[in-house]
């Protein structure tokens, strides 16, 4: 089941996506609660709602770093040992359709297709063979990154969650639609350029040990977003490097769970203190 939040009339709402429409569920409030099965009631064309970010902030957003092999072998950086985590702060999240700033401190600003997990229960030492028991299902996670600000910081964080750098979407795809999400292809596009064209099949670190590792340290809540690494084609390893600007469009395609577009603009003088 794919199951979208979205707004219509200025109502903002929950469905169930069928093709290219979605029918509302009477009374649900968030993509995480339990829907047993597509409503009766009228659909709506997806081309007249607006799709708005599955979770609109999460509890937390985390996200494995240099976890796809190709990924490693562009970066030219050894394999880790063990998984590697940083956090994207929540307030970057935004949905499919909305603006991705290019912002004003920095040129360097890059994408990262990626397969994100959302957690379905509250939940500590999950051991790797339950690790599905937890997950509701998935999303598209656009990683998108201000590289210098990235590499200037051991943790990551600060380079990983400017406002607006966190699309996700285009809704959450329950985990009984993905056979085996250890095994889908993920796709970016930069325009009319793909750029990205990868599998997760090139995971060092398999989601079940992610969400494993991840449990043993703190408690993972309904909501929580893990984007498990991106393959190889990211523009900071590209020669010269490939860097995002306004008026580019961003697209993420991964198998089974559809397209998350997002457009690239200028920051907004609107987003300066005043």
């Amino acid at each position: 089941m794919k199951i979208a939040r979205f707004s219509h009339d200025g109502l903002e709402q929950i469905g169930v996506v069928v093709d290219d429409s979605v029918v509302p569920v009477p009374g649900a409030t968030s993509v995480l609660d339990e829907i047993a099965a597509v409503p009766d009631g009228p659909a709506l064309a997806l081309a007249d709602v607006r799709l708005l970010a599955p979770i609109p902030r999460p509890p937390k957003f985390l996200a494995a770093g240099l976890n796809f092999t190709d990924h490693i072998e562009e970066t030219g950086m050894a394999q880790p040992a063990s998984p590697v985590f940083f956090n994207k702060q929540t307030t970057c999240v935004v949905g499919p359709g909305d603006d991705v700033h290019k912002p004003k401190a920095s040129d360097l600003l890059d994408y990262e297709g990626e397969l994100g997990v959302v957690i379905g229960r509250r939940c500590r030492h999950v051991p790797a063979d339950a690790a599905f028991d937890v997950v509701a299902g998935y999303v598209i996670v656009n990683d998108v990154s201000v590289r210098d600000w990235q590499l200037q910081s051991p943790t990551m964080t600060l380079g990983k969650s400017f406002d607006t750098h966190g699309p996700i979407g285009p809704w959450l795809t329950t985990v009984d639609e993905i056979a085996d999400p250890g095994n889908v292809a993920i796709k970016t596009w930069l325009n009319d350029e793909l750029v990205q064209d990868g599998s997760t099949a090139t995971m060092v670190f398999d989601i079940a040990t992610q969400i494993a590792t991840l449990s043993t340290a703190f408690t993972l809540e309904p909501g929580d977003i893990i984007a498990t690494g991106t393959p190889a084609g990211v523009g900071i390893a590209r020669q010269p490097p490939l860097w995002m600007k306004a008026g580019d469009v961003v697209r993420v395609e991964i198998e089974g769970l559809g397209v998350l577009e997002n457009p690239i603009v200028d920051e907004p003088d609107s987003t300066m203190f005043r």
